[in-house]
């Protein structure tokens, strides 16, 4: 009987020797597909676009409402915007003052008192002047009607005296019959006036305590600020300050010519009050438009009354090549220059300002452009005075 051997281990199968044992499995790894990314319909450059946009939209509502708050409480801004140009206008004095060690309120004090002074002088040169010249203008002035009238009678008008005696019933009629509404605009300019008196008492206020305290008040606001900005900030706004101050002694040059153009343009007119015209140019040709409209009418109307038409529209042409020489040129050149801004955007914002403000926009829009470009510039390491160079090839 044939013996059969049990073992407890299995037999592997033998197998041929050229074939390699495998003892590991084979591994797949599959990789998750990169998702296809859908294509925006909208170009990038209309996104572009509309990214600007509303970021230039959102800074021109802040600027609106800054403007707003500012009209709504014009009767305090005001005020201040005029104490801050006098202030720059009075503070070189005042810092010679401080320097032969009078006290900061004595000096700013006297810087007030000697503002006030020029402005008495001139007016009592005016109105000397005037008083002097009366009689004469007013013999002129009944000269200069009484020709006017046998102008309106003779040709081609042929207006008699009945016809004139007529237009001043109706209007003395219409005087008579409008009072109540005349009483309103009476009223109205009252308030008027007040608010004017009070807008300049809190000029003057401000202006003193900023003559005096002025670089204390600076410190503080200062330190409201983060401690990394305060030195920066500080610097620049010096910088700003003394380019406020160069335009205000510009502004005195340019009104100071427009004065003496007019000034000269009557004396050889033979206009009276040449001396008075001086002053009163000089004063109303710190006020930008009106201003002028107010020298140049007062002049036109004494060459009118005294010398006739044809004094008078020599003198109105005079007048405007004067104003026409100060706005396209020494406005540009002076106060560009001291502002270290280019001409065009002097002419520019002087529009522009009295566009949105209207006189006080004219009056504080450059003061404002020079203050904060020389700011700016000083931020970003720009002499003032250069203009910005590219850094890119040409």
């Amino acid at each position: 009987m044939e013996r059969v051997a049990f073992s407890l281990f299995r037999r592997s199968r033998r197998r041929p020797a050229g074939l390699a044992v495998r003892s590991e499995r084979s591994v797949v790894v599959l990789e998750p597909s990169a998702p296809v990314e859908e294509q925006n319909p909208i170009p990038q450059g209309v996104r572009t676009a509309a990214g600007w946009a509303w970021r230039v939209l959102l800074f021109a509502a802040l600027i609106w409402g800054v403007g707003w708050l500012l009209a709504e409480f014009s009767g305090v801004t005001v005020p201040l915007a005029i104490a801050f140009l006098l202030t720059a206008l009075l503070s070189p004095l005042v810092h010679r003052l401080k320097q032969w060690n009078w006290p900061p309120l004595l000096a700013a004090a006297g810087g007030l008192l000697v503002m006030l002074l020029v402005i008495t002088a001139i007016g009592w040169g005016i109105g000397a002047t005037a008083a002097r010249q009366a009689p004469q203008l007013v013999d002129e002035t009944v000269a200069g009607f009484q020709a006017f009238m046998q102008w309106l009678a003779g040709d081609p008008w042929y207006i008699d005296q009945a016809q004139i005696d007529q237009w001043m019933n109706s209007l003395t009629t219409w005087i008579t019959e409008s009072r109540a509404v005349l009483a309103g605009y009476a009223a109205r300019i009252g308030t008027s006036v007040g608010h004017f008196f009070a807008g300049v008492a809190i000029a003057m206020i401000a202006t003193f305590f900023f003559l005096a305290e002025g670089q204390h008040l600076w410190k503080v606001f200062v330190r409201l600020l983060p401690e990394r900005y305060q030195t920066s900030t500080d610097a620049a706004a010096e910088r700003g300050w003394a380019s406020l101050t160069s335009y205000m002694r510009a502004q005195v040059i340019v009104s100071a010519v427009d004065a003496a153009g007019v000034s000269i343009i009557a004396a050889a007119l033979g206009v009276p009050m040449a001396l008075a015209l001086f002053a009163l140019t000089f004063i109303v040709c710190f006020v930008p438009v009106v201003g002028a409209v107010i020298a140049g009418t007062v002049a036109t109307s004494l060459a009118l009354i005294t010398h006739g038409w044809v004094a008078a529209l020599i003198m109105l042409g005079g007048t405007i090549a004067v104003m026409w020489l100060e706005s396209h040129l020494l406005q540009p050149l002076l106060l560009g220059r001291a502002a270290s801004l280019h001409p065009l955007a002097v002419l520019i914002g002087i529009a522009v300002g009295a566009t949105v403000g209207g006189i006080v926009g004219a009056l504080v829009v450059i003061p404002v452009m020079a203050f904060g470009v020389a700011f700016i510039r000083h931020l970003r390491g720009i002499p003032v005075g250069e203009p910005e160079v590219s850094k890119g090839k040409h």
